[in-house]
Order: C-alpha cells, then sequence, then structure tokens
C-alpha cells in the first residue's frame, strides 16, 4: 500500500532543501554581481525552488514507490510459481496418500536403472488382509495402515532403494548395488517392522498389519519386466504358504 502522507512529507523537504540552496547561492552570487536579494527577486527565489521542486518530487517518489511495489509482488509471485512448480513436480512422482513414488515413476525408474547395468534386489510387498481392515475398521483405518507403511519404507529405503506403491496395498522395493545376504535381511527387518506396526482404528481398537513380501536378486543384465512378474509371483506363494513371510 502507497503512503502518500510519507511521499508528500520527503517532497516537502526536498522542496525546503531546494529552497535552501537556491537562497544560499543567490545570496552569494547576486552581491557579487551587484544586484540585490528584494522584492519580486526575492519572492520569486522563494516560490520558483518550493512550485517546482515539491510536485515534481511527490511525482518522482509516488513513481519510485510504484515502482518497488511492484517489484516486491512480482518477486512474490516468482516465489509463488517456484513452488507451485515444485509442488508439482512432487505430485507427479509421488503418491499422494503415502509419500513414496508413485507406479509409474517408480517403473520408469526401475527399467532405467536395469539399462545402467546395475544390480539389486526387487521387492514386492502386499499387506495382508487388507480388505478385511478397510471392511472392518472403515476405508480411514486402511489409509493410515498405507500411510505408515509408507513412511516406513521412506525411512528404511532412502537413498539406497527406490520405493513406490504399485497400486492398492502393494509397494515395490528395488534395493540397489547389495549383497542377496544383505536384500534378504533387508527384507527379513522390514517384514519384523511391518508386523510391529500398530494402527488406531476409530472405536480405539490397536489394528495389527502384517505383509506378504516376494523377492528377486537382479544381477547386472536384469530384465525388468521378468523380474517384476517373478517378484509378484512370488509375493503371492507368501500368501498362499501362510501370509507375513519372505518368499526369496
Amino acid at each position: 500500500m502507497i503512503n502518500y502522507w510519507r511521499i508528500l512529507a520527503k517532497a516537502v523537504l526536498t522542496g525546503v532543501l531546494a529552497l535552501t540552496f537556491t537562497l544560499l547561492i543567490t545570496s552569494i552570487f547576486v552581491p557579487m554581481m551587484g544586484g540585490q536579494l528584494a522584492g519580486a527577486g526575492l519572492v520569486m527565489t522563494i516560490v520558483c525552488p518550493l512550485a517546482t521542486a515539491i510536485p515534481m518530487s511527490a511525482l518522482h517518489y509516488l513513481n519510485s514507490e510504484r515502482l518497488r511495489i511492484a517489484k516486491n509482488e512480482a518477486l512474490k509471485a516468482k516465489d509463488a510459481l517456484e513452488q507451485a512448480n515444485i509442488l508439482l513436480r512432487k505430485l507427479a512422482r509421488e503418491d499422494s496418500l503415502t509419500g513414496v513414488l508413485n507406479r509409474a515413476t517408480f517403473l520408469d525408474e526401475f527399467f532405467a536403472l536395469s539399462k545402467t547395468g546395475q544390480a539389486g534386489g526387487l521387492l514386492f510387498i502386499d499387506l495382508d488382509y487388507f480388505k478385511t481392515i478397510n471392511d472392518t475398521y472403515g476405508h480411514a483405518t486402511g489409509d493410515a495402515a498405507l500411510r505408515r507403511l509408507g513412511q516406513l519404507l521412506k525411512r528404511l529405503t532412502e537413498k539406497k532403494a527406490i520405493t513406490g506403491r504399485l497400486g492398492g496395498e502393494e509397494f515395490g522395493v528395488f534395493i540397489k548395488n547389495a549383497h542377496p545376504d544383505y536384500i534378504y535381511n533387508y527384507a527379513e527387518e522390514l517384514r519384523e517392522k511391518i508386523s510391529a506396526l500398530r494402527i488406531v482404528a476409530p472405536n480405539n481398537e490397536n489394528v495389527r498389519i502384517t505383509a506378504s513380501i516376494g523377492l528377486t536378486i537382479c544381477d547386472t543384465a536384469f530384465n525388468p519386466e521378468r523380474a517384476l512378474l517373478e517378484a509378484d509371483k512370488k509375493m503371492y506363494l507368501a500368501k498362499r504358504q501362510g501370509r507375513n513371510l519372505i518368499i526369496a
């Protein structure tokens, strides 16, 4: 908002300074030239600086203030646009409920890694009895379970793996450049941490969740489509064999 009183005060001050310098210069040079500073000449010496300096200064300060405000608004708009772009890029990559990569981004990155000669291990993770949780405790409880699992996966896989939600209650994790023993131990640690999670339902009941995990070791020349199919089959085998298991 423009402060017009402040602009007017600055313009008047500028006019007073202009008058002061004009009187000072005139009082020095007019006598030196044999003249006198009196009468109409004195009036004009006083009026002219004020009549010109005050309105011109006011216009200058007003335009400067408008320019300053416009620059600030432009900077705010630029910052808002940058934040919006960051959010859009994030939304385009991440699953909005769980915070891990969405299916498309996970598969894109997984297929890209397969072309770099990078070995690792692929995990397919599927929550057990998820439909029963939704039907018994409501979809809000099911969503809470998915969020908690997403948070756990992000915490355990940060920097050393890519993690994505493949759909529904199914997640994928690709652990990069790791020995098979490490990958299996990681999967077992993950299974144990999932089974330790408790979700508080609307009726205040603690709901336990578990997961079935299919694990496929990927060598340096792995076929991503075959790896996805194998991990998926092993995950369903873990469910058929009793759930809360790892099949590798």
